[in-house]
C-alpha cells in the first residue's frame, strides 16, 4: 500500500457524485464540502476517490476551539453557489411537475448566473466593469428570488448583503422598500417581453451578431515534418470558406512550433450574423499542411528540397447544431475531429474537402481534439461577457465579408486574395511543372512593400506567400485565400505581383529554377475605386526572369486577359509584349477577391457625392446619394453621415445645401426605420453619442424644420414633410446632441437664443396642429404619434416648464371632436415621460 500524507490544503468540494459502496466509504453528492485528513497516491484507495475532489482555496478561522471555513471566492460569488443550490432543488420540482414555461424560466436565470459567476472568479475585469457585472448579478438573484416566492435579500447601494445587527430597523425598512420595488419594475419589464428568454437557443436566434470560440487541445498525427494547422469555417453547401483562416503551426515533435502556445492555442470565430446561423450546414474544416519534402518517402533527405508546402489531409466536423444553438455547447467538452489524408498527387485540398463532407472514413485515431462554444455578441461584448474564455490573448478570426450590423468605430481595411487555379503548358519539359505561386504586394517602383499580407489569423504578417505545390499537375486548384492590408494611404499606388516558378525534389536543380512567368493586378481602378468583388482572369506575362521583378516592363502590359481580347487582339499577338515581356496565350491564372472596407467602399459614395472634388456637381449628386442601394448606406453608417455633415459645416455661412443635407438625412433615418434595418438602431444612437460632432448642425437642423412646418401649416405643397414628421425622434436627437456639443465646447453660450428658436420651433408645430387644410390632416395625426418620442431629449436642453406650456397648447388647439383616439393615445405616451413625472416645474403634471 502507498504511504498516507497529510494536505496542506485539506477542503475540497465534490465534482462527481460517488457512492460508497462499503462501511469505510463516504457517499458524495456534486457539491458536497468535505475536510480531507489524509492521501495516498492511489486514485481509488480510502473513503472516496481523490479525483472526485476539487481543492479550495480557503481561510480557516479559530473561535473557542471551533473552525470556522472561509472560502477565498468574493463574497458575491458564494452567494451565486449558495443561491444555484437553492434554485436547482425547485429547478428539478418543477420538472418532475411538468411547468414546462417555470422550469425553462429558471433553467435560463442559473445558465446566466454560473456564466457570472466564471467572470467574476475569473479576475479579469476592470473595477468599473466589476461594478456592473455586480449589479446584473444582485438583480438577477433578487428577481428569481421573487418570482420563486423566496425570501427577499436587502442589499446596500454597491449590492452587498445588509447585516441586521449592524442596521438600523428603519434603514432595513427602507431598503426592503426600495428592493421590492426595483423587483417590482423588473416583473413588469419581464412580462412586458415578446418572448422570454428560456435559453441558449432564444438568446442566439434574437442577436444579431454571433461568435464561436474554439480551443485546440491537441493535433495528433503522424507527419514527421512541421505542419500548418489552417482552422476555418465552411459552407458545405455552396462549397466555400465563410470566415479568416486560424493558423497553427505545429512542430514536427508533436507540439506546437512556439511552445509557449501549448495550451494556449485559442480562437474566436467572429461578425457571424443571422444568414449565417440559417445557412443550411456549417463545417469547422482544418487543411492540413506539411512544410519539407516534396515526398515525404524520400529518405535521402541530404539532396531533397526543403521548406516545399505540400498538401497532406483535412479533418472536418460538422458544427451545425452548435452554431444554431441547438446542441449546448460546453467550453469544458472536448471534440474529435478525425484526420482524412491526401491519397494521391493530384488531390487537391479543396476537392478533399467535399468528398471528406459527404462520405465518413476511418481516420486511425489521428485528427484534433477541440473544445468549442458559442458566445453571443461580437468581438467587445463578449471579451466583456466571456472574460474567463476570451482575453486579449485569444486570436479573432473575422467573416470573410461584412457583420450585418458595422458598429461606428469599427475600421477595416481588409482586402481577401484567393489563389483559384492555373494552367500551365509544360513547353518543352517533359513532364508537367510543380508549380508554385509567389505573391507579394508591390509599390509603383515593383518595391515589395514589407509585412503586407497576412496569412492566416494568430500568424505574424509576412513580406511574400508560397502557394502550395502540386505534383506535376497542369491545372492546379489551390483554393487559398491571404488578406492584404495596407495603409489607405497606400492603396492608389500598390498592385499584387504573382510569379510562377517550377519546383524541383532535388536541391540541387530546384536552386537553379527561375521564375517561369508572372501576373499582375493593381487594387485600385482608375476611377478611384478598388477592384470588383468575384473572380479575375489574368494574363500570364512570360520572358525575362529579371524583367519580372521590372516594375516599368510589365505595368505598361494589360493585367486582363479580356481587356487583351476586347481590343481585337489575339494573345499571341507581338503587340501584346514590352520590355523583354509578352502575353502567353497557353497560360492561365485566375484569382478572386473580396473587399472588406469601411473606408474604400465609402470613397466610392463620397465620389457619388462628389462634395470635395466636383464642388460643382455637389446639388446633383447629393440627390442622387437617394438612390444609391439602402443596404450599403446603412452599413456604411457613420462615414455617410459624417459625409453629410462634413458639407453643412463646410457651408455653414450659406443655406445653399442646408435642405439637401436634411433631406438626405432624413432619407437615411427612414431607412433605418424600415423593418428590414432596424437593427441599425443601435449603429445610429451610438453614432450620435459617440461619434457626431457637428456643432453647428442644429441651428441649420430646426431653420430647414421649421421652414418644412410653416409651408406644410399654410395649406402648401411640401413633399419630403410626412418623412420629416416619421424621423422627428432622430432629427431631435441630432439638434440637442449638437446643442450639447456647442455648449459643452463654447462654455454654454447662444443658450437664450437656442431656446427661443426651440419655442418658435414648437409654435410652428402648433400651428400645424390649428390649421384647417385638408392637406394637414395626415399631418396632424403623425404630430400626434411623433411628438411624445422627442421630449426625452428635449427635456435635457429646454426648460421644462416653457416646454410643458408649449405641450398643453399642442393639445389644446386642436378642436374637442377632431382625432380624438390618436389625441388620447398621443397624451397617454406623454404621461409616461419623465416631463410628466416633475413635480412643481410641470404644467402637465398639476
Amino acid at each position: 500500500l502507498c504511504p498516507w500524507n497529510f494536505l496542506d490544503k485539506n477542503t475540497g468540494m465534490a465534482i462527481y457524485n460517488f457512492q460508497g459502496s462499503g462501511t469505510p466509504q463516504l457517499s458524495l453528492q456534486i457539491g458536497d464540502v468535505v475536510r480531507i485528513q489524509e492521501t495516498c497516491g492511489g486514485k481509488s484507495l480510502g473513503i472516496f476517490p481523490k479525483s472526485f475532489i476539487y481543492i479550495k482555496e480557503v481561510t480557516v478561522e479559530k473561535k473557542r476551539n471551533i473552525e470556522n471555513i472561509i472560502p477565498a471566492e468574493i463574497p458575491l460569488a458564494q452567494e451565486v453557489t449558495t443561491t444555484l443550490w437553492e434554485w436547482g432543488s425547485i429547478w428539478k420540482q418543477l420538472y418532475v411537475a411538468s411547468k414546462k414555461e417555470r422550469f425553462l424560466q429558471v433553467q435560463s436565470m442559473m445558465y446566466d448566473l454560473m456564466e457570472w459567476r466564471s467572470q467574476l472568479l475569473s479576475g479579469t475585469l476592470p473595477k468599473d466593469e466589476l461594478k456592473e457585472l455586480k449589479q446584473k448579478v444582485t438583480s438577477k438573484i433578487d428577481y428569481g428570488n421573487k418570482i420563486l416566492e423566496l425570501d427577499l435579500i436587502v442589499r446596500d447601494e454597491d449590492g452587498n448583503i445588509l447585516d441586521p445587527d449592524n442596521t438600523s430597523i428603519i434603514s432595513l425598512f427602507h431598503a426592503h422598500e426600495e428592493a421590492t420595488d426595483k423587483i417590482t419594475e423588473r416583473i413588469k419589464e419581464e412580462m412586458s417581453k415578446d418572448q422570454p428568454d428560456y435559453g441558449m437557443y432564444s438568446r442566439i436566434s434574437s442577436s444579431p451578431t454571433h461568435s464561436l470560440y474554439v480551443f485546440v487541445r491537441n493535433f495528433v498525427c503522424r507527419i514527421g515534418e512541421d505542419a500548418e494547422l489552417f482552422m476555418s469555417l465552411y459552407d458545405p453547401n455552396k462549397q466555400m470558406v465563410i470566415s479568416e483562416n486560424y493558423l497553427v503551426r505545429w512542430g514536427s515533435r508533436g507540439f506546437p512550433k512556439e511552445i509557449e502556445m501549448l495550451n494556449n492555442l485559442k480562437v474566436v470565430f467572429t461578425d457571424l450574423g443571422n444568414k449565417d446561423l440559417n445557412r443550411d450546414k456549417i463545417y469547422l474544416i482544418c487543411q492540413i499542411v506539411r512544410v519539407g519534402k516534396m515526398d515525404l518517402k524520400d529518405t535521402n533527405t541530404k539532396k531533397c528540397t526543403q521548406g516545399l508546402r505540400r498538401p497532406f489531409g483535412v479533418a472536418v466536423m460538422d458544427i451545425t447544431d452548435i452554431i444554431k444553438g441547438k446542441a449546448e455547447s460546453d467550453e469544458e467538452k472536448q471534440h474529435f475531429i478525425p484526420f482524412h489524408p491526401v491519397t494521391a498527387e493530384n488531390d487537391f485540398l479543396h476537392s478533399l474537402l467535399g468528398k471528406v463532407t459527404a462520405s465518413k472514413g476511418d481516420s486511425g485515431g489521428q485528427g484534433l481534439w477541440v473544445t468549442m462554444k458559442m458566445l453571443v455578441g461580437d468581438i467587445i461584448q463578449i471579451r466583456k461577457d466571456y472574460p474567463h474564455l476570451v482575453d486579449r490573448t485569444t486570436v479573432v478570426a473575422r467573416k470573410l465579408g461584412f457583420p450585418e450590423i458595422i458598429m461606428p468605430g469599427d475600421v477595416r481595411n481588409d482586402i481577401y486574395i484567393t489563389l483559384l487555379q492555373g494552367d500551365f503548358d509544360k513547353y518543352s519539359k517533359t513532364t508537367q511543372r510543380n508549380v508554385e505561386v509567389i505573391m507579394c504586394v508591390c509599390a509603383e517602383d515593383g518595391k515589395t512593400l514589407p509585412n503586407a499580407i497576412c496569412v492566416g489569423a494568430g500568424d505574424k504578417p509576412m513580406n511574400e506567400y508560397r502557394s502550395v505545390v502540386y505534383y506535376q499537375v497542369k491545372q492546379p486548384r489551390w483554393m487559398e485565400t491571404v488578406k492584404v492590408a495596407v495603409p489607405i494611404e497606400d492603396m492608389q499606388r500598390i498592385h499584387l505581383r504573382f510569379m510562377f516558378r517550377h519546383r524541383s525534389s532535388l536541391e540541387s536543380k530546384d536552386k537553379g529554377e527561375k521564375n517561369f512567368a508572372m501576373s499582375y493586378v493593381k487594387l485600385m481602378k482608375e476611377d478611384g475605386t478598388t477592384l470588383h468583388d468575384g473572380c479575375h482572369d489574368l494574363v500570364v506575362l512570360k520572358g525575362d526572369s529579371k524583367k519580372m521583378e521590372d516594375a516599368s516592363s510589365y505595368l505598361t502590359l494589360p493585367s486582363y486577359r479580356h481587356h487583351v481580347e476586347n481590343k481585337g487582339a489575339t494573345l499571341s499577338r507581338s503587340s501584346s509584349s514590352a520590355g523583354g515581356l509578352s502575353v502567353s496565350s497557353r497560360d492561365v491564372f485566375c484569382i478572386a477577391t473580396l473587399v472588406c472596407s469601411t473606408k474604400l467602399t465609402q470613397n466610392a459614395l463620397r465620389a457619388r457625392a462628389g462634395w470635395r472634388m466636383k464642388p460643382q456637381l455637389l446639388q446633383e449628386n447629393l440627390e442622387k446619394l437617394k438612390i444609391v442601394d439602402g443596404e450599403e448606406v446603412v452599413k456604411f453608417l457613420q462615414d455617410t453621415l459624417d459625409a453629410l455633415f462634413n458639407i453643412m459645416m463646410e457651408h455653414s455661412q450659406s443655406d445653399e445645401y442646408d435642405i439637401l443635407v436634411f433631406d438626405a438625412l432624413i432619407y437615411i433615418i427612414g431607412l433605418i426605420a424600415d423593418r428590414k434595418f432596424q437593427h441599425f438602431n443601435t449603429v445610429l444612437e451610438a453614432y450620435i453619442q459617440q461619434h457626431f460632432s457637428a456643432t453647428l448642425a442644429y441651428k441649420k437642423l430646426m431653420t430647414v424644420l421649421k421652414t418644412y412646418l410653416d409651408t406644410s401649416s399654410r395649406g402648401e405643397q411640401c413633399e419630403p414633410i410626412l418623412r420629416t414628421l416619421k424621423a422627428l425622434e432622430y432629427v431631435f436627437k441630432f439638434i440637442v446632441r449638437s446643442r450639447t456639443l456647442f455648449s459643452q465646447l463654447y462654455e454654454g453660450k447662444e443658450q437664450m437664443e437656442f431656446e427661443e428658436s426651440m419655442r418658435r420651433l414648437f409654435e410652428s408645430i402648433n400651428n400645424l396642429m390649428k390649421s384647417q387644410y385638408k392637406t394637414t390632416i395626415l399631418l396632424q395625426v403623425a404630430a400626434l404619434k411623433y411628438i411624445p418620442s422627442v421630449l426625452h431629449d428635449v427635456e435635457t436642453v429646454f426648460d421644462a416648464k416653457l416646454l410643458s406650456q408649449l405641450l398643453y397648447e399642442f393639445y389644446t388647439c386642436i378642436p374637442p371632436v377632431k382625432l380624438q383616439k390618436q389625441k388620447v393615445q398621443s397624451m397617454n405616451e406623454i404621461v409616461q415621460s419623465n416631463l410628466f413625472k416633475k413635480q412643481g416645474d410641470s404644467r402637465l403634471s398639476n
